[in-house]
């Protein structure tokens, strides 16, 4: 006689809420990679038809959007300096720990216009930046490359650790190279460098760099005020 039972995993009940699919996605992509996330896996992981999902989520792309919607809800906002670009270097840095805690997000936007999906919750780091830049003499257009900027390097640095990070855990880094053995004549500065170089390279320099680079960025932006001439 046929089982009248629902199909899905024994002892698991199917998921239909929006919070629980949620949850399962973090701990699938936490375990495979956010490449491997599909709504027909998800839904084969939680024991329900990708059918169920769809009520949900229209599709991968927008399931990705929900999870960064809600952690983005959960980064707790620092406190603003009244001074401009400190006030940058603030929302820089807490938009690069936020996702250096979730490194596959950085990479999804990193796809082009996938950022400009984002809703209020995620968008106010950026905000601030640009609106820090303006405060301190750029141009709306101008601080669209201060941002733009800072966001390259924000997130080729986490990517780079995280991309190491997960290498390393695999066994999968390859042998250093022994830049001593070049001599001093074909790159003299490398084999200097050549029992220093790990160690030098793997230093967390992101808040200096950052402080370099915006400085660097609203140099170059802003025009010089009459005063700044005259030294």
């Amino acid at each position: 006689m046929p089982s009248s039972a629902p199909h899905g995993r024994v002892g698991r009940p199917p998921l239909t809420s929006r919070p629980q699919i949620l949850a399962a996605a973090r701990q699938l992509i936490d375990r495979d990679g956010w490449d491997k996330l599909t709504i027909r896996r998800l839904a084969a992981e939680i024991g329900v038809g990708a059918t169920t999902l769809y009520h949900h989520v229209r599709d991968k792309e927008d399931l990705l959007l929900l999870l960064i919607h809600e952690y983005a809800e959960q980064i707790e906002r620092p406190d603003l300096p009244s001074e401009p670009r400190e006030r940058i270097i603030a929302a820089s840095t807490a938009m690069h720990d936020s996702l250096a805690a979730w490194p596959w997000a950085a990479e999804v936007l990193t796809t082009d216009g996938f950022i400009l999906r984002l809703g209020d919750s995620a968008l106010w780091l950026v905000e601030v930046i640009l609106a820090g830049a303006v405060d301190h003499g750029c141009t709306p257009a101008q601080s669209v490359y201060v941002f733009r900027s800072i966001w390259y390097y924000t997130v080729g640095e986490i990517l780079v650790r995280a991309h190491s990070a997960r290498a390393r855990a695999a066994g999968e880094l390859p042998v250093p190279r022994d830049f001593g053995t070049l001599g001093t004549t074909q790159l003299p500065n490398l084999a200097a460098l050549s029992d220093q170089w790990a160690r030098l390279a793997g230093q967390d320099t992101y808040p200096m760099a950052l402080r370099a680079l915006v400085d660097g960025l609203l140099a170059q932006v802003t025009p010089a005020t009459p005063q700044s001439r005259r030294h």
